[in-house]
């Protein structure tokens, strides 16, 4: 039976996880676009990116993954471009007898794939590297003015770029009319319908700046997460070289590559980050703080 958690109402089955109802898409839309509920701490951003854009913790949220070990092996879940259409869609990829294949969390094959998963790691999102978009040319005042092909750039490129960039664009414009937007509000629900709240925690942890602090208790307050989710009791582990470099394709199946590579420990959740930022991390005192529990 679906109950509901927050102050927003979000509905939760009852193993806690978010449900994936036109409802709660509508509920985050709002709260993403909610300037009150994190006392207008928006996050860095040039003049307008807020005017119809989500909090910066978004971006990263909306670049986040997580590894999940199904009846079939190990896969992939995060969002990623259908370029038949130019939206976004959480998605699972997996080797398949076939090669690997992607496919919509959503459809049937998604759903039976994802059933009796267990989910032994959460993978930060690139801020470097190639976007998922892959040949996309957006107009230069696309997402007011952060056109997506800015942010593809080479493996070795120390500039701005990757899935964090990429979903930094996209997330500039959430009203209902914007299709790519709302694609991705979608595609994050879907995704963490299936990766639950510790997969929220560990991405919005991942920086003590931004006013990512501020914007975890509101997604607590709120109702996406849970504290005790929030509060996870974990350290993150740095993304080994081999996996970086297949991570910063921003391409299924390497990502699913770099999965196998990283072979978190069973019976062990895990969080990977990208040693680059690492240092950042809010650990777990700062965060019992920030919700206002005993540290």
């Amino acid at each position: 039976m679906a109950t509901t958690r927050g102050s927003y109402g979000f509905e939760v089955a009852e193993s806690g996880l978010l449900l994936d109802t036109d409802d709660n898409l509508e509920r985050l839309r709002r709260l993403f676009l909610d300037g009150k509920i994190i006392d207008e701490e928006w996050g860095p951003g040039d003049p307008g990116d807020f005017d119809h854009g989500g909090w910066h913790i978004l971006c990263h949220l909306a670049g986040g993954a997580g590894i999940a070990r199904t009846a079939s092996g190990i896969a992939w879940c995060a969002i990623t471009h259908v370029a038949a259409n130019d939206t976004y869609e959480a998605t699972i990829t997996y080797e398949a007898g076939t090669g690997v294949r992607t496919v919509s969390l959503s459809a049937a094959e998604g759903v039976r794939l994802i059933a009796g998963a267990s989910f032994p790691a959460f993978v930060e999102g690139s801020s470097q590297g190639h976007i998922a978009a892959r040949g996309v040319d957006d107009a230069p005042e696309a997402f007011n003015k952060w056109p997506r092909q800015r942010f593809d750039q080479d493996i070795r490129s120390p500039d701005d770029g990757g899935t964090v960039w990429e979903q930094w664009s996209t997330t500039r414009d959430l009203r209902p009319e914007s299709v790519i937007g709302t694609s991705v509000l979608k595609g994050l629900l879907t995704l963490v319908a299936c990766l639950g709240g510790r997969f929220i925690a560990a991405v919005a942890r991942g920086r003590r700046e931004h006013g990512h602090p501020r914007q975890l208790v509101a997604l607590v307050e709120a109702g996406v997460l849970t504290a005790d989710d929030a509060a996870w009791d974990v350290v993150p582990q740095a993304i080994p070289a081999s996996a970086q470099d297949l991570l910063y394709e921003a391409r299924p199946a390497d990502a699913l590559a770099a999965a196998r590579l990283l072979a978190p420990n069973p019976g062990l959740q895990a969080y990977f980050m990208f040693g680059r930022r690492i240092h950042r991390w809010s650990a777990t005192a700062d965060v019992r703080a920030d919700l206002g529990l005993p540290v």
